[in-house]
Order: C-alpha cells, then sequence, then structure tokens
C-alpha cells in the first residue's frame, strides 16, 4: 500500500480537495508536484508537504493553457524524471442559467475542467507508457451523472471527464495504466462554503447520511486507486456522496 518512491502530479492542490489529495499522497510516501493558478498558493502547499518529510515541487499553472502544461511537464521530467500518479483535480465553477449564460463562462469552464484534463493526461501517458505502468485519476462530480440547474457548463465538464476517463482507461490498460475517476458529492470546500443555509439544509435533505463530505474522504478515495489495492480496477466512476446520487 505504500507510495514510497512514487512521483505524483496533482493538479488545483492549494486548497479543498486537491489539497488533502497531495497531502494524503505524500503521507503514504510519495513526492509531489503540486500547481495552483498561484505560486505563492502552491507554496504553501508544498511546504506542508516538506514538513511530512517528502520531497514537493510547486508551480503556477492554469491548465487552461497549453503553455502553462508545457512548462509544467518539463519540470516534472527535469525534476523527477517520471510520473507515476496523476491526479486531474483542478476545476472552475462559472454558473448562470442557460439562458444567460455567456460563451466565455462555458469556453472557460470546458477549457479548465475538461480540456485541461485531457493536456495534462496527453503529457503524463507519454511518460508512463514508457514506463508501462501508471494511476490517473480525473476528479468529475455528482452533478456531472445527475445534472444540476445552473451548471450547464460544468455538469457537461465533469459528465466530459467520465467519459473522457473510460476512453483512456481502454487505450492503455494493455501498458500497465489504470485510469479511473472520482465523483464527490457535496463536500465542505470553499465552493460549498458560500452556500446559503437554506440551500445547505435543502441539499442535506438529498444525502442519506445526512452530512456534507469531507475532503479526506476524496482523498481516501484517490488514495485507494492508485495504490496496489486498486490495481484491477481500471475505467471506474468511484461515486463519494454519500448516497446522494445511487
Amino acid at each position: 500500500m505504500s507510495l514510497t518512491g512514487k512521483k505524483a502530479l496533482v493538479t488545483g492542490a492549494s486548497r479543498g480537495i486537491g489539497r488533502a489529495v497531495a497531502l494524503k499522497l505524500a503521507r503514504e510516501g510519495a513526492d509531489v508536484i503540486v500547481t495552483a493558478t498561484s505560486l505563492e498558493r502552491a507554496k504553501k502547499t508544498a511546504d506542508e508537504i516538506i514538513l511530512l518529510g517528502r520531497r514537493a515541487v510547486p508551480c503556477e499553472v492554469n491548465v487552461g493553457i497549453r503553455q502553462d502544461i508545457e512548462n509544467l511537464f518539463k519540470t516534472v521530467t527535469d525534476e523527477f524524471g517520471n510520473l507515476d500518479i496523476l491526479v486531474n483535480n483542478a476545476g472552475i465553477t462559472r454558473d448562470g442559467l442557460l439562458m444567460r449564460m455567456k460563451d466565455e463562462d462555458w469556453d472557460d469552464v470546458i477549457s479548465v475542467n475538461l480540456t485541461g484534463a485531457f493536456a495534462c493526461t496527453r503529457e503524463a501517458i507519454k511518460l508512463m507508457a514508457k514506463a508501462k505502468s501508471g494511476r490517473i485519476v480525473n476528479i468529475s462530480s455528482v452533478v456531472g451523472e445527475m445534472g444540476n440547474a445552473g451548471q450547464a457548463n460544468y455538469c457537461a465538464s465533469k459528465a466530459g471527464i467520465i467519459g473522457f476517463t473510460k476512453a483512456v482507461a481502454r487505450e492503455y490498460a494493455k501498458r500497465g495504466i489504470t485510469v479511473n475517476a472520482v465523483a464527490p458529492g457535496f463536500i465542505e470546500t470553499d465552493m460549498t462554503g458560500v452556500l446559503s443555509e437554506n440551500i445547505r439544509e435543502e441539499l442535506l435533505k438529498q444525502i442519506p447520511v445526512n452530512r456534507f463530505g469531507a475532503v479526506e474522504d476524496i482523498a481516501n478515495a484517490v488514495y485507494f486507486l492508485v495504490s496496489d489495492l486498486g490495481s484491477y480496477i481500471t475505467g471506474h466512476v468511484l461515486d463519494v456522496n454519500g448516497g446522494m446520487h445511487m
């Protein structure tokens, strides 16, 4: 189960789920490249990882910009030489009802959430295929499976992640690479922290376990999939939502 000696990359790792995943992988022995749109925020997570006794490299990256991804994977090869684990977590929201949604709100969300995962995976696969080994986990969402009013762009991007995950899993299984998705429900993060009390109460009514999830719940699911325990699982969507969607 140990990830000792493994090299991992976690995008969007400055806070919330991404930070929790990066710290979990480090606690289990992995060295981690941490990305965020702010180098200062990436450094904060990297510093926490270093305190755990692991190596960490912070990078300022907008996964919606191809040049940033090219620079990121140059850092991966320069610093680590190879890559064992990729977690595509970086994501944004630009919520609004369909009739009022601007083109740029649609384009930005698809660019970061879906195209960013594609571009990072394509670069990671080059390294993993050569080594004939690798673990990729894409962070989807419960709303990518069940939809949500006011989030057509976000839901489309997260549903796209699921199809993308299954396609890449089929393409690279014979190369020793597993590709899975984790679909969180409503998790206690900055994104859900802005919800009004009334909305939170309504959401809780939809969750059988009657609580929001913790970022650690997602981090544990990711760890399971990238560890040896998940070596025979690929193309799977692991729901971590308290029973909200079954």
